[in-house]
């Protein structure tokens, strides 16, 4: 009658003290990179490559838009560029009948400087009349004015050709639009066919149909990358207080229960799954209840090769091993702590335990406070 108590007494403090080192949750799925696909042109489909879940490698075709007006669109382009071409040499010309009849003003002017003054010399010794000086002085001002604008006529032709009358053809802005144009064009033309960036597995293609039209930035399929898969276990928060990156993680997936998987834990989430929420929760209210939130555990599988087939979205098992147990309650430990049992618990269970962990964390903060201490008084 006292033994058989006794017995479940020892056994339950035993399970109690050496309880809280694994820690487990069935709120966990697998999940994959995905790849949304969205034409970058508009356009009617007029193949599609691909079938629903069909296994697709890096630059596989999945589907084309019909290219003929985008091919109407280069030529048009190609046409435009020769045709800028054609106006740059037409400039180059233009500057040079400008340079010549420059020459030929400054040619006109001295004869007429020439007149001017034999008619005023003559003028002067009372040979000529005065209508004839006037002549010649109209004359002199009109070539003036010839080879001013002549030498405008100069600078405007110097001026479109981008200031340097030995510019290359195709090194003029004009020409360079022109080609920024074709090269568009042609860029659009090689969107109409559109490939796979990533290998993985196509889904949604019944979105997909020959003749329908679509518009840049619309989804139309995805492409599920299942060579990469990893775990993301929900924890409640009070399970988080001994989990650390890189603590190994036994798994197991509904779709193969009888199979265990290793990993580890890669991160732990910057903030709980309702602070990321669309519209997340007012706390600050009247009607407030407490509820235990959930921070999102990044788990790592390791041997991915090895791994059978994953979905995103399928459900899973996760436990850590935060190698720590809880050892005796605070209560106890006036009594256990000088008698070393708390040492001895760990010793056999070849783990440290919570008080162990609180006690390094407090040390660390106060050699932190000392260290912050030390550089105050000693900058």
């Amino acid at each position: 009658m006292i033994a058989l108590p006794l017995l479940m007494v020892v056994s339950g403090v035993y399970y109690w003290v050496t309880g809280g080192r694994y820690i487990d949750t069935d709120d966990a799925y697998v999940h994959q990179d995905r790849v949304t696909v969205m034409p970058q042109v508009s356009g009617q489909i007029a193949k599609v490559d691909v079938a629903e879940n069909q296994q697709v490698k890096a630059g596989q075709v999945l589907f084309t838009i019909d290219d003929k007006p985008f091919r109407n669109t280069v030529e048009q382009a190609k046409a435009n560029l020769e045709s800028a071409r054609l106006q740059v040499e037409k400039l180059k010309a233009a500057y040079g009948q400008a340079v010549v009849d420059v020459k030929t003003d400054q040619d006109a002017l001295a004869t007429a400087q020439t007149t001017y003054d034999r008619q005023a010399k003559l003028l002067k010794n009372g040979v000529t009349s005065r209508s004839d000086y006037d002549s010649a002085q109209l004359g002199l001002q009109k070539a003036q004015g010839n080879l001013a604008s002549a030498q405008q006529s100069v600078l405007g032709a110097k001026a479109a050709l981008a200031g340097n009358p030995n510019i290359k053809t195709d090194d003029h802005p004009l020409v360079l639009q022109a080609q920024a144009a074709l090269d568009a064009a042609k860029l659009d033309l090689a969107h109409t066919v559109v490939t796979a960036s990533e290998p993985g597995i196509v889904s949604q293609t019944s979105m997909l149909q020959v003749g329908q039209y679509i518009t840049p930035s619309t989804s139309v399929m995805t492409i599920v990358e299942a060579g990469s898969s990893w775990v993301e276990a929900n924890y409640k928060e009070t399970d988080l207080t001994h989990m650390r990156d890189g603590q190994p993680v036994t798994v197991t997936f509904d779709t193969y229960p009888d199979r265990e998987f290793k990993g580890t834990v890669g991160s732990i989430g910057a903030g709980t799954g309702s602070e990321f929420s669309l519209l997340p929760a007012q706390n600050a209210t009247g009607n407030w209840v407490k509820v235990v939130q959930r921070v999102p555990v990044r788990i790592h599988l390791t041997n991915e090769d090895a791994l059978p087939p994953l979905r995103a979205g399928m459900s899973a098992d996760v436990t850590v091993d935060t190698g720590q147990i809880r050892g005796f309650p605070d209560f106890a430990q006036p009594v256990t702590k000088p008698l070393g049992l708390d040492a001895m618990l760990a010793d056999y269970a070849g783990v440290s335990t919570g008080h162990d962990a609180v006690a390094t964390a407090s040390g660390a903060t106060m050699q932190d406070q000392e260290g912050a201490a030390a550089a105050t008084l000693n900058p």
